[in-house]
């Protein structure tokens, strides 16, 4: 019997230039050790993707769900643990610091806001996330486009 894909909830932040958040995992990370990646994480039991979300966004920077602007995508991958996983990856803008995230200690260690033309920085971890995350930009930078934002 299969097991079900484990959820996932993450968020592009949006800053007021429509420069888009994203964080390094740290070398301890068991899933995507020391890669870009955007905000977000698994769902706890009996909690909504929206919920998640907002949770994971407060967890990981210290900012306040202010607004999701639009759905980017579902993407379903499977870790390097060996668990398949859907996400739901949403554009938002938040409420707080922006100039100072509150990484996650031990869980992140540098973050950049990137335009759209800034993203070869991503392609540093694309051996270990198989470009995932540079195509989530792209797609969410896609979106942002598409808003008229």
């Amino acid at each position: 019997m299969s097991q079900e894909p484990l959820r996932v909830a993450a968020a592009l932040v949006v800053g007021a230039d429509n420069r888009i958040f994203f964080q390094k995992r740290s070398a301890q990370r068991k899933l995507f050790p020391n890669s870009w990646d955007v905000v977000g994480g698994h769902l706890e039991p009996g909690e909504t993707v929206a919920e998640a979300l907002a949770r994971e966004i407060h967890e990981e920077t210290g900012w306040h769900l202010a607004e999701v602007l639009a759905t980017v995508g579902d993407y379903r991958y499977t870790g390097e643990d060996g668990f398949e996983r859907w996400e739901t990856d949403f554009l938002v803008r938040v409420d707080g610091d922006l100039a100072r995230p509150q990484l996650e200690v031990g869980k992140h260690t540098e973050f950049r806001w990137l335009a759209d033309d800034e993203l070869d920085v991503l392609d540093e971890s694309a051996h270990i996330n198989d470009g995932m995350i540079r195509q989530l930009a792209e797609d969410g930078f896609a979106v942002l486009h598409g808003l008229g934002t």
